[in-house]
């Protein structure tokens, strides 16, 4: 176990690693891309940082107890204004950046923020926008330094907060330091908002004891420690990255470099070299689709070279996967493949990274046994927003992709009659903030009612089947489960997002959004005119050509279980249209209720 001592709380983790390990460390605690180059940030500027930050918040009259939002994307202001906020014994309710107006709205509202902090004049601008309708909401502080904040009442810059902090400082010395040390495990510690794909967010209490539960089973399954580098992309604001890819580094003192944001990963890779990347499917799809295109257009030596090296490393992986002997002759294939085509995609990642962990949605077994071939291992886990979010995860020696690995220690994991997973354990969250009845529908008995149905396997890996809410019943009396028939067409490199109908039909349909860019390129190599992508996606030939691609993929499907029909969609789902929540899960109702008219239509073709 590499924890670098037993923590109970957030700030107890905080106060240890910057007053105690960050004293004779010097490495730096962050790493922020500034002026072109990657800067380290050390312990004791960190600590400053956040003690300002909680001084200006007091100031302020921020207390025990009360919430402070914030909005921001992933960078060091988060960090410090997390640490103030927990240090103080303050409640922090992040939000999304993505998130529009009325939802901060509703949360702001619903949590009864008494403020928050957002990175700049963009989001200042929304919340001033709903501000009148948050009547808890006493202040607004901008990390961006803007002229425009001094024009409106009670908004300040962050660094108009640290100002008003050092003034409390210099009569108050002790206070957060003395409150730290105070802070209780059973304390909220956070309020996260669910994405809400069948209805209104709702607030998940998480206490100090629930999320240190989390980061000390991680840290029993891993070896890592200070020599680590950690590269966070996915949005703080999401229990996932939250917890695995901020709290478990510091409790380690491993650094933490913050990416520039997704279109700057592959850059940002590079430059940092992690040795831990958390990340979610969708990425391994774009790096899969990357490689294919670019192998694509090399001669046909070299796609053949890549094709054999392929089928080398996954019997190579399989063998090293479950401790088997592995023969000289393939020994050695391995070892020229690795010079001609692995370590050229290994170098992609940095060139140093010990494993990716994959969270948030379900990833193909193909695409795992993909990236293992080539050298770059993905362990995918599983967990809710409401167990903080950790259940379950693949080890590092105990790993099949397909799964999400065994339950973490600490952590029960048990299937109900119906096929959903429950699960135990001091992770589990306190409740739904103000909803007793949401609260005791999901959590009964000491257990968390997950809503995901599985099962688990002969040698006790756990396999996600789908959501409880999205199983449907055709007509002909048979139980689909959507997502695993989802998730083999996204391995399409020419489908960008793709959505199963079915519920009470004869048959399965789908609506497809295609990849557009991979699209065009089929279209030009075969000299299929068009004007735009809705001329595109209208073409007999492109039709007809997807639909043969979709035959390929559904070949093991069971009868019912086959697309008969699809509808390809000029546009993709988006947040914004409301048709995603800001985890980017696809709200099937919306969807179904937005494109009625299109579904009807394939069902009158098919005569049902």
């Amino acid at each position: 176990m590499s924890v670098l001592k037993e923590f109970k709380t957030v700030p107890d983790l905080f106060s240890y690693l910057t007053l105690e390990f960050g004293a004779a460390e010097t490495k730096p605690a962050l790493l922020v891309k500034r002026e072109g180059k990657y800067q380290g940030i050390s312990y004791s500027e960190f600590y400053e940082e956040a003690e300002l930050t909680a001084m200006g918040l007091a100031s302020l009259g921020v207390k025990r107890g009360d919430k402070v939002s914030l909005i921001s994307e992933n960078r060091p202001e988060w960090a410090y204004a997390d640490m103030a906020i927990l240090g103080m014994r303050a409640i922090n309710v992040p939000l999304y950046p993505i998130s529009t107006a009325d939802s901060i709205q509703y949360m702001l509202k619903d949590s009864e923020a008494a403020g928050i902090i957002v990175s700049n004049k963009f989001h200042m601008n929304k919340v001033l926008k709903i501000r009148d309708k948050c009547p808890a909401l006493k202040f607004i502080v901008v990390m961006n330094e803007i002229e425009e904040a001094g024009e409106y009442e009670n908004v300040y810059t962050f660094k108009q907060l640290k100002d008003l902090g050092r003034g409390f400082k210099n009569e108050n010395p002790f206070f957060f330091t003395d409150n730290m040390k105070l802070a209780q495990e059973d304390d909220i510690c956070s309020i996260i908002y669910t994405s809400g794909t069948t209805g209104e967010p709702k607030g998940v209490m998480l206490t100090h004891k629930n999320f240190i539960s989390n980061v000390v089973s991680v840290h029993k399954l891993f070896d890592m420690n200070k020599d680590d580098t950690f590269l966070s992309f996915l949005p703080l604001c999401h229990v996932f990255e939250r917890m695995a890819g901020y709290y478990t580094p510091l409790a380690c003192g491993a650094t933490i470099a913050y990416a520039e944001g997704i279109e700057k990963i592959a850059t940002n890779l590079l430059e940092v070299k992690p040795t831990v990347m958390t990340a979610v499917p969708r990425l391994f799809e774009r790096i899969y689709s990357k490689i294919i295109k670019n192998i694509e257009k090399q001669s046909e030596k070299k796609q053949k070279i890549f094709e054999w090296a392929i089928e080398i490393g996954k019997e190579y992986s399989e063998l090293v996967r479950t401790n088997s002997t592995i023969p000289i002759i393939l020994n050695l294939k391995h070892k020229l493949a690795d010079k001609l085509v692995y370590s050229k995609l290994k170098a992609v990642t940095g060139g140093k990274l010990k494993f990716f962990i994959s969270g948030g949605a379900a990833l193909s077994r193909d695409l795992g046994q993909f990236f293992s071939a080539v050298g770059i291992l993905i362990l995918e886990g599983y967990g809710l927003t409401e167990s903080s979010p950790v259940i379950a995860v693949n080890r590092l020696n105990d790993y099949k992709f397909g799964s999400v690995g065994k339950p973490i220690p600490g952590v029960d994991v048990k299937i109900a009659s119906d096929g959903e997973i429950l699960a135990s354990g001091p992770n589990i969250m306190k409740g739904y903030y103000k909803k007793k009845k949401e609260t005791e529908e999901v959590l009964k008995d000491g257990w968390l009612h997950t809503g995901d149905i599985g099962v688990f396997d002969a040698e006790g890996f756990l396999i996600i089947t789908d959501r409880k809410k999205h199983l449907f019943k055709t007509t002909g009396g048979k139980y689909i489960a959507p997502t695993p028939i989802e998730n083999m067409f996204l391995a399409s490199k020419y489908i960008d997002q793709f959505i199963i109908i079915g519920d009470r039909r004869m048959f399965i349909t789908a609506l497809v959004v295609p990849d557009f860019e991979a699209l065009k390129e089929y279209a030009d190599a075969h000299r299929i005119q068009y004007e735009n992508e809705k001329d595109l996606i209208d073409k007999k030939q492109i039709y007809d050509f997807l639909e043969k691609e979709f035959t390929k993929f559904q070949k093991n499907l069971a009868n019912y279980e086959k697309v008969r029909k699809f509808t390809l969609l000029d546009h993709p789902f988006s947040i914004e249209t409301g048709e995603m929540t800001p985890s980017l899960k696809l709200k099937r109702k919306v969807i179904e209720q937005r494109y009625s008219d299109l579904i009807e239509d394939m069902y009158k073709s098919l005569g049902s």
